[in-house]
């Protein structure tokens, strides 16, 4: 799809009130010309929405069961270089002793594991049986977010702001409902609006691809919020996770990946509220369409 003709979808997108989620129609020419609209027409179809960020988690937060003489250890690991909040609970207890009555809550620190439960037989003639489940989110829900600007997260524009908070097209969900959306050529340098810790990046995907965010950053800041960076260019992230980054720090390239429907960055805050991460409201510390000023603002 052309820019001019996205700029203006998306526009219309931002003036339909946060009311209700919009139904969206892609229809393809025969020229191959993809155009989007609110509009119902013969050979059209529903664009269906995907949330924008999905991540799994599984291979770096994991629980692991050490079993020995005395009966079974329960510890999680936490791999990611970001804090964890986790919940455990055990059902379904048959011929278990040392099971807590209640659901573990912890927080983890960035790369660490920790003890939850010792279990063992109550008869140790009989197997024990027990059906454990973890729930985690990123991020400690206990941290409290700073009051500050942030500067505009990339070099040259001015560009333009084509979805905002709220936004009825994708800006429903808790995850994306103050995210904003930034028109921009491919290709466009983007860089960290905040300081901090680089803790999830993938660099790796191509158009659509598996996951809706496409190629992104997402970095943890002092006050446990985290910036994300989505939608980036194939190959053109520049930083590695466990990295500390400054304000100003290039990440990557601007690009179309993922749920995207045409060139542009989906960038939102974020935090732990409690076993889940939601958007959090920001502002930047100038408007979007102007030349970005690191002097103001972040940190």
């Amino acid at each position: 799809m052309k820019l001019g003709r996205l700029l203006v979808f998306c526009v219309v997108l931002g003036c339909a009130g946060p009311a209700a989620a919009l139904t969206i129609y892609k229809y393809t020419d025969s020229n191959g010309v993809v155009t989007y609209s609110d509009k119902a027409t013969a050979g059209a179809q529903v664009f269906v929405f995907r949330d924008r960020m999905v991540e799994r988690l599984d291979a770096q937060v994991k629980l692991e069961t050490q079993k020995h003489a005395g009966g079974e250890t329960l510890q999680v690991r936490n791999d990611l270089y970001a804090p964890v909040q986790i919940e455990l609970r055990l059902s379904n207890l048959d011929n278990v002793s040392g099971a807590p009555d209640q659901p573990i809550h912890w927080v983890l620190p960035p790369r660490s594991k920790i003890r939850l439960a010792t279990l063992a037989a109550r008869d140790m003639a009989k197997p024990m049986r027990y059906t454990p489940k973890l729930r985690y989110a990123m991020g400690d829900p206990r941290t409290q977010p700073s009051q500050q600007a942030y500067p505009l997260p990339w070099r040259g524009g001015p560009f333009r702001l084509t979805q905002g908070a709220n936004g009825t097209y994708s800006h429903f969900t808790a995850k994306g409902r103050y995210a904003l959306d930034i028109a921009m050529p491919e290709g466009t340098p983007i860089v960290a609006s905040r300081a901090g810790v680089v803790v999830r990046v993938e660099n790796g995907q191509s158009g659509r691809g598996n996951n809706p965010a496409g190629n992104y950053v997402r970095i943890l800041h002092d006050d446990g919020t985290m910036g994300v960076y989505l939608h980036l260019q194939k190959g053109s992230v520049v930083v590695s996770e466990g990295s500390r980054i400054q304000a100003g720090s290039l990440l990557a390239r601007s690009g179309n990946t993922g749920n995207s429907t045409g060139p542009h960055l989906h960038f939102v805050v974020q935090r732990n509220v409690g076993l889940a991460l939601e958007s959090i409201p920001f502002r930047f510390a100038q408007p979007v369409d102007s030349l970005p000023n690191f002097a103001v603002g972040g940190e």
